[in-house]
């Protein structure tokens, strides 16, 4: 049967194979892993979808195709007749023994002539992925002078980034590199993050809105819980759990904030399905879904973006766990920033950046009335919100509400 690439998501198009885990001749059982696939979504291993043996690969590693192409061919076949065939493949009948006529010499045997030497492979014959033919391009590396670690010896995308090499020239650039300049092509996500963020600024009328928040109630309840749940959970309470709770109270008074644009229409949605950045080490930028946050208390929403973030950093999340979110939340917090003004992920119409908390004199009114200097944890909350959903007081009440929450709710039940 053949293999085709499915649809790894809502909105994604393509994506490139980064690896084959069997090769052409080797068996591979019904949801065995066969391939790993990167998209601008995800990077995950997909299944196979038969079992059988792998009789052609189509796609090499390092190519970029697009959903319901053909990958691969497995030839639905019985494994094991296969298997004992390749280790004792069948010997053709000797030639019954010929007499000699007398007058002349017994012919002497002949040895079968030893094979040919395999001659090395031309380097461009290596080199079938137009991917890889632009990277050596683009970086001015010599193919003959390429280790190719793929089927066969052919040179993968990988073996061309780990090459030294001369730097890429881009002909025409406004600063050209110089000797010594390290070039980094961009790869499939830096490619697809640039495609949505641009789409996104040219599609919604974005607009940005920010308050500051008092943690002093959450942070009393983390101090006062964090031995116990670091011992019980494994991992440190950190704010951006409270955050989620209280976004999710704050979303039912200001439903518009949930919602995405279709066409002329706002689509306003009853799931709160929370989408929660994470960063993959610096090398790319995903937001595994939290769904139906808007339903689970504090400690398991703590746990799921616990998972999430670690499946992700892993590449072990499936496709289903990346789509569907109806709003995103950014953590720029354990970086230390004070503001950050995010790129709305389309369809959605709003984003939340939630910044560094540190501790600050303010302003606190005393049991009598009287105005007093404290020292909190303050930190901002930034919306970047789409002006074609909502307009600025509609954004600002929904920030005040989500502050008022974080600010006078006794957090102190949800860790019970």
């Amino acid at each position: 049967m053949d293999v085709t690439l499915p649809q790894l998501g809502e909105t994604v198009t393509e994506g490139t194979i980064t690896r084959w885990c069997k090769q052409v001749g080797e068996s591979v059982a019904l949801d065995e892993p066969l391939y790993e696939v990167s998209t601008d979504k995800v990077d995950s291993e997909v299944p196979s979808p038969a079992a059988g043996v792998l009789t052609e690969i189509l796609v090499p590693e390092g190519d970029t195709v697009e959903v319901g192409a053909r990958l691969a061919v497995i030839a639905a076949v019985d494994v094991a007749a296969v298997d004992v065939a390749a280790v004792a493949p069948p010997t053709a009948p000797a030639p019954a023994p010929r007499t000699p006529d007398p007058p002349a010499p017994a012919p002497v045997a002949t040895p079968p002539s030893p094979p040919p030497p395999v001659a090395p492979v031309a380097a461009d014959v290596r080199v079938t992925s137009p991917v890889v033919r632009r990277l050596m391009a683009e970086r001015g590396l010599d193919p003959a002078r390429i280790t190719g670690t793929g089927e066969g010896g052919r040179i993968t995308r990988r073996d061309v980034l780990n090459a030294p090499g001369a730097p890429a020239r881009t002909p025409g650039a406004a600063l050209a590199p110089k000797v010594g300049d390290e070039v980094l092509p961009f790869d499939n996500i830096r490619r697809r993050t640039a495609e949505h963020m641009v789409r996104s600024k040219a599609t919604s009328a974005h607009v940005y809105t920010s308050v500051e928040v008092d943690y002093e109630r959450v942070d009393r309840v983390r101090r006062a819980h964090q031995a116990d749940w670091v011992a019980e959970e494994g991992f440190s309470l950190t704010y951006l759990p409270f955050i989620v709770r209280a976004f999710c109270d704050a979303v039912r008074e200001f439903p518009r904030v949930n919602a995405s644009v279709d066409g002329d229409a706002l689509v306003m949605h009853h799931d709160l399905n929370l989408g929660i950045a994470v960063d993959l080490d610096f090398n790319g930028l995903i937001a595994p879904v939290v769904r139906e946050a808007d339903g689970k208390r504090l400690r398991l929403v703590a746990r799921e973006i616990r998972d999430l973030a670690g499946r992700a950093r892993a590449k072990q999340l499936g496709p289903d766990e990346v789509v569907g979110g109806t709003f995103t939340i950014t953590n720029m917090g354990p970086f230390g920033t004070l503001m950050t003004l995010p790129i709305i992920n389309q369809p959605q119409v709003a984003i939340l950046a939630t910044d560094a908390i540190r501790k600050r004199p303010v302003v606190v009114e005393g049991p009598d009335g009287d105005d007093a200097i404290a020292v909190h944890p303050v930190g901002v909350l930034a919306l970047t919100w789409d002006h074609r959903a909502f307009d600025g007081a509609y954004a600002a009440s929904f920030l005040h509400a989500l502050r008022e929450i974080l600010e006078t709710r006794n957090w102190a039940p949800e860790l019970a």
